[in-house]
Parts: C-alpha cells; structure tokens; sequence
C-alpha cells in the first residue's frame, strides 16, 4: 500500500543507507570542493555582494551566518529580534536595509537582507473564538502551533502548506498555499485582517475592504510592505483529526491529466512524479486525493473513540550534511523506481492522520541535508491549463537528458488567484527539488524559457536565481506592486537579496 508516509519512509532508509556508507566514501572522495565552491556563485548572484555592507566586526553579538531551508545562499547579516512594538519600531527606523523572517522556510533568499528582524519571539496567542472558529495571534506563532490548540476543538486551517514550521507572518507574506488551492484557494483568502508596521513605524490595521492596497499589497508581497504584527483568520470545522485519502497509481503523463480532471471535486489532491522515467512511462508516479473524515468513517479503526486526537510521530533527524553526490541518477532512479513499484495497480483506500497526509516531511528533522553542503533549490513553476501537457512533457523531457536530476516532483492542481503577485492561476504547477551543482543555473534559465513560452510563471518563495526580465515578463501588476512599496517603504527601507535581484527594490 502507497501513502504519502510511505515516501518518508523510502527517505529514511535512503538517509540511514547513506549514513552507513558515508564514513568510508568521505575518505576516498575528491577534495574539489573548493573549485566547485566558486563555480557555484552563478553569475546571476552579483547581487550579493551588498552583503559586504553588512559584515560588522565579530565582537558585535548580533552578526549571525543564516541561511533558509535550501542552505543557499549562506549569508552574515545582522540578526534582529523583537518582542513588543517599540523594540520593532526603534529597529525599523535604525535600519535601512531590512526585511521580516519568520521561520526561515522559504527555500531562497526572500527572507535574507543585510539586516533581519526574526518574529519568533513576538509569538502569543491572542484570542480563539471556540464557536465561530476564528483565532487571533502574532506573527511569529507557528502553523503546528495553532493547529496543536485548535483541532482538538474541531477546527483546522482552511489552507496550509507541505510544512506546519512556518509562521502566520511567513505564511501572509508568501500568501502560502497547499494541496487544497484549487478549491480553497490561497492563505490570504481566510483572513479577517491583519496589522503592518510600515516604514515610518506606524501600525497599519488592513483586510479586504480597510486599506485594501496595504492588504492587497502585503499578502504574498514577500515582506516589502513592513513587519506584519499579528492577523485574524477564519478556520474550517472537522469533525475528525483524520482524512479519508485515496491513492491512484499513474501509468504516464496523459493518465496523469486524465486522473487530475477526474478528481477536481476533491478538497485535496497532489501527485507525486518520476521525473527521471522516459518515453511511454514519462510522468508516471500516483495521485493522493483526501477529504476530512467524519466520525462514522472512522467506525472499526483504533481511532473511532478520540477522533480529535493528535497523534504526534517519531521523527528521524538527519544529523549532518550528506555529500553531495549521494544524490545522482543511480540513487534517485532507484528510489524513484522502487516507490512507484510498491504501489499496487488498484486504488488504495485508507484514513491516514492529518499530520501524515498534509506534512510527511515534517517527521524529517533537518531533511534538507540530504542535499549536501552546497544546497538546493526547488524550481517551481505553473502553467496554464491549456498549455500544461504540452509544456510540462517538454520541461520533463529536457530534465530527463540534461543530467541534473530533481529528488523529488510534484504536480498540484491550480485556481486564478487575488493579489499584485500572485503565482496561482487556472493550470498546473511542477515542484522540482534540485541540489545545486555547477551549471544548475544555467539550465534552470533554459526552464525559463519554456515556462515563459507557454504564459508561466515561478513562485517567488521557492526562488533564488531568477532574473528581472523573467519576473516582469511573466508577473501581473508588477509596476503596481513597486509603486505601493515604495509608498508604503518610504522609499525602499524594506528589501531583501531576492528584491533586488527581480528589480522590486533596485
């Protein structure tokens, strides 16, 4: 039986296999790392030479090296933080080069700036209306967090992402979205309101219908607005702490159009895809579809007497970085090829924990090592429906023979959505995991290209190396979106390496 657990379990005994082996291959590896260092600062990442600016001397305590999930780049800024709004406040009008992290698990550098204010110490609850389901907090509170105190009551997030590690601060500024996007839409969809702290200091009150351009602006404006402080959203009641998920084995790319089309009435739907199979077994991989489970389907199963029970999970840590090529064709082939074989030609019905079914990776501690020191980076992109199929295969195809191999695919379903930047619209989006090698960007600018051709886009929080031309040419609203940031900026006090480099903030 195939479940979405199933592929933390192919990465854990990958993980423990190549823990086992790395001791004795450490000893006979090449010692290039220095030369393929340098290769890797593309010469797209001029840009980075701002963080000069912000190396200080090693005495003052606040000078920190960071990096986001995908560990590139690796940076030294001046680290911030705050737990009420005059230490905010005293901070933004110090600073000119700033910009808001959370959690720090955006995979590029949209959260990375010369200086930085965490909001992880700005992180209280600050009401939880138990009958309409509608809860209240600071920014810096956690997804897993929130869900910790609001399924037991029998509601839950009306959208949420592959990980629950985020802040509600990151989650608005990327205007997150997960397996649910093409029903329920985006995480700003649910929200009541928010407040912003601008440029000037001043705390700004804004939603839908009150200042609707800071809002509109702010939602999935990547922290270009201010410091967003704390926001109201609406929650969705459950029944049960459990989905009803079917799993669908796909034989090739048109099955796979064909089952997308077919399950578009479901809430929740992703695939998983075997990038590197080609010819008739192009696309193949299986299809996951879940609904919230009610009580009386969870009639006979060990869960039926707490059906709001959070079940935590045993997590695996991987405890260093990998060496980089523990990830090549041969290694990915072979996980790809024994995952897709388990799955058993019919479909797989089972109730799986919302846990296991939303976050399979979350019982991964530190998952992104298994990339290597140097890094990764997901290239995400989406497609309109009309042009999926076509571009997709074309996109896949060149992936097959250009020897830089994603770890891991996935392919969701999509609806148009609101705001100055948005990513979704009515088509398909392909989640592609690579680690970062010599030549990774110059074939990930060859993608571009083709997404461009076929009226695509990237998503802007999975990004690091995207250029301007392939931002302004393939995002809305963009002159817009730079005009109510430099209003809401006072010029450009809030920026980040990714704004400068897209040509928001230079």
């Amino acid at each position: 039986m195939i479940k979405l657990g199933n592929i933390v379990k192919f990465l854990a005994v990958l993980i423990l296999g190549s823990i086992a082996g790395v001791v004795g291959t450490l000893l006979l590896a090449p010692r290039s790392g220095r030369e393929t260092r340098q290769e890797i600062k593309h010469k797209g990442q001029k840009f980075f030479h701002k963080i000069q600016s912000a190396r200080e001397t090693a005495a003052d305590p606040n000078i920190k090296k960071i990096s986001n999930w995908g560990n590139y780049p690796r940076v030294q800024v001046k680290f911030h933080e705050f737990e009420d709004v005059e230490t905010l406040r005293k901070l933004i009008k110090q600073s000119n080069e700033v910009i808001a992290r959370g959690n720090g698990r955006c995979y590029g550098d949209s959260a990375l700036a010369p200086e930085i204010i965490s909001s992880l110490r700005y992180n209280k609850f600050l009401s939880f209306d138990k009958a309409q389901g509608i809860v209240r907090c600071q920014a810096g509170v956690l997804l897993s967090e929130i869900l910790d105190v609001i399924v037991p009551q029998g509601w839950f997030l009306p959208v949420t992402p592959g990980t629950k590690l985020i802040t509600v601060g990151g989650a608005i500024a990327s205007d997150v979205h997960g397996k649910s996007q093409h029903k329920a839409g985006n995480f700003s969809d649910h929200l009541v309101d928010m407040e912003v702290m601008v440029g000037d200091g001043t705390i700004v009150k804004c939603s839908h219908t009150e200042n609707a351009e800071l809002f509109l602006t702010t939602c999935g404006g990547m922290g270009l607005t201010g410091v967003i402080l704390n926001a109201t959203m609406r929650l969705i009641p459950v029944e049960t702490a459990y989905i009803r998920q079917e799993s669908i084995k796909i034989h090739n790319f048109d099955h796979m159009m064909a089952v997308f089309e077919e399950s578009e009435d479901w809430n929740y739907s992703v695939a998983w895809m075997d990038c590197l199979a080609r010819g008739k077994h192009l696309g193949r991989g299986f299809l996951t579809r879940g609904e919230h489970a009610n009580v009386e389907e969870l009639a006979h199963t060990k869960h039926q007497q707490k059906p709001l029970r959070i079940n935590k999970r045993l997590k695996l840590n991987v405890p260093f970085n990998f060496p980089s090529f523990s990830l090549n064709t041969l290694t990915v082939t072979a996980f790809n090829t024994a995952l897709y074989l388990k799955h058993p030609n019919d479909v797989v019905k089972s109730i799986e924990s919302y846990d296991t079914f939303f976050y399979p990776l979350d019982s991964i501690l530190n998952w992104n090592r298994i990339y290597g020191k140097q890094g990764f980076t997901q290239y995400q992109f989406i497609l309109p429906k009309s042009a999926s199929r076509e571009g997709v295969h074309r996109i896949l195809d060149r992936i097959a023979e250009s020897g830089h191999v994603p770890f891991l695919a996935v392919l969701k379903l999509y609806r148009q959505q609101n705001g100055y930047l948005p990513f979704g619209m009515d088509g398909f989006s392909l989640a592609l995991d690579f680690p970062i090698k010599p030549g990774l960007f110059e074939f990930l600018d060859e993608l571009d290209q083709i997404v461009l051709e076929y009226g695509g886009r990237l998503y802007l929080t999975k990004d690091v190396r995207m250029n301007k031309s392939m931002f302004t040419q393939s995002y809305p609203n963009v002159e817009r979106f730079i005009s109510n940031v430099r209003d809401l900026n006072h010029g450009n006090k809030f920026k980040s390496f990714q704004s400068d480099r897209v040509g928001i903030t230079q």
